[in-house]
């Protein structure tokens, strides 16, 4: 499928001044494709997007093969893995002209599964590597959910300490996602000293963490993580990359002005982004000046 950009602004007349667009800078650096059974549209789709937005690449992550079964309702199965490669490589050399498409995955960290991980993260030529902690799914949540949700929302910290120390991810994405599980529990200021604990054992690892869009669309509508947290990781010079977790084309690059308008708030100056797994360091106002808005589609005149 060869996706068309869409066009990025409408005609401008010829008696009016242009001003150049600034250089592509920024990625979407987390997205998915249909093999993890919860996403809608081809990558050729979401690149075409990203185009149209000034990113200058798109990266694929979408969720890992896990063994035995693991909530294989939301994933791609091992023996797809390689259609995966293939998908990814195909709209990347659609697209080698006008921007990068990257190979990427989302894998999730439990623990007892780094052995899996690590030889997962060897199959292939990977630029990005996020590191998930998925509090919502079935497996994860019947062997450490006791009924207490604070007791869980502690614990959910503590392995998002353990999946930085484990090497394995160049970032921890969504790392506040468990305050959509009953959110109604979720009290920033009663957690944060736990939170805070991890945010030390992260920091140590060099790791970086995600600020990630999607969360506005969530039961808990804030970004992941919140201010109060970006606030915190700031304060211990924790990096961070801008991801939109999108599952449909129309969610690339979705919010990011704000995003990073958050950042700046929040204390931080520049976000990272990956290739080749080395990270890149771009100026958050390099990065808004190098977003386009999306125009809309101009209606056909009446006839």
């Amino acid at each position: 499928m060869n996706a068309t950009p869409p066009e990025s602004f409408p005609a401008t007349p010829s008696s009016a001044p242009v001003a150049a667009p600034a250089a592509p800078l920024l990625y979407e650096s987390h997205s998915h494709t249909t093999l993890c059974k919860h996403s809608v549209g081809h990558p050729e789709e979401f690149a075409a997007v990203g185009f149209a937005r000034g990113l200058k690449g798109l990266i694929v992550t979408c969720h890992c093969p896990m063994p035995n079964g693991y909530s294989a309702g939301v994933r791609m199965s091992p023996e797809q893995f390689p259609e995966y490669l293939q998908l990814v490589r195909g709209t990347a050399e659609t697209w080698a002209d006008r921007m990068d498409v990257l190979l990427g995955l989302e894998s999730d960290y439990v623990p007892g599964m780094e052995g899996w991980l690590e030889k997962l993260h060897t199959e292939a030529e990977f630029h990005y590597i996020l590191g998930s902690v998925h509090p919502h799914i079935a497996e994860y949540k019947k062997k450490y959910y006791n009924g207490d949700p604070f007791d869980y929302q502690k614990l959910y910290f503590t392995h998002l300490a353990q999946a930085a120390e484990t090497g394995l991810f160049d970032s921890l994405a969504h790392p506040d996602l468990v305050k959509n599980e009953k959110p109604k529990y979720w009290n920033v200021e009663k957690i944060l000293p736990y939170i805070c604990a991890s945010l030390d054992r992260i920091a140590a690892t060099g790791i970086a963490m995600e600020l990630n869009t999607s969360g506005l669309n969530k039961s808990f509508p804030e970004m992941n993580p919140g201010p109060v947290i970006l606030k915190e990781m700031a304060a211990r010079g924790i990096p961070v990359v801008l991801g939109a977790d999108a599952h449909r084309p129309t969610r690339v690059a979705d919010k990011y002005e704000e995003a990073l308008a958050l950042l700046k708030e929040a204390g931080f100056s520049h976000i990272r982004v990956y290739k080749h797994r080395k990270p890149q360091s771009i100026a958050i106002e390099d990065a808004l000046n190098s977003l386009r808005p999306i125009q809309p589609a101009t209606p056909a005149p009446a006839a």
